[in-house]
């Protein structure tokens, strides 16, 4: 069933993303596939970083003529938006209101809990939160210096 999921093979992808798989370089994409079947500690599913995906665009959104594809490289999501790299190299973040379908290409990643970089790169984040965050409480002015109004 997963098996014959279209870029589940280098050779299978469409144009644009064997651009993206190949500056990316070239992983092998066997091992980071959907996992669906077997015991729960073992199922891997859903959109990750950097995966290349295709959007389905609500065409009543659009202005006449555009087409309502947009192809690229998961950036990001927040709870509003998903952030791309699109075909093109343009950074797009795309309101959640306007997406009818999100389609997985492929995976360029492994699953998040597995994916040693990604862990090394959220935990540098939270600490350079952190002491940006002790930072502007030691140049704020007293407690109520970052309050609006």
């Amino acid at each position: 069933m997963a098996e014959d999921r279209r870029g589940r093979r280098a050779e299978e992808l469409p144009d644009w993303a064997r651009r993206f798989y190949e500056d990316y370089g070239s992983p092998d994409l066997d091992s980071l596939g959907d996992v669906f079947h077997g015991p729960l500690m073992d199922r891997k599913s859903g959109l990750r970083r950097d995966d290349l995906i295709e959007i389905l665009l609500d065409r009543r959104m659009l202005p006449e003529g555009r087409d309502p594809h947009l192809r690229g490289m998961l950036v990001g999501t927040n709870r509003n938006s998903i952030d791309i790299l699109d075909q093109n190299g343009d950074f797009r973040s795309i309101a959640r209101d306007v997406i009818v379908e999100v389609r997985l290409v492929t995976h360029l990643r492994r699953t998040y809990i597995e994916d040693n970089e990604l862990l090394k790169f959220e935990k540098d984040d939270v600490r350079r939160r952190s002491e940006m965050h002790e930072k502007a409480e030691k140049t704020s002015d007293g407690y109520e210096s970052n309050l609006w109004g």
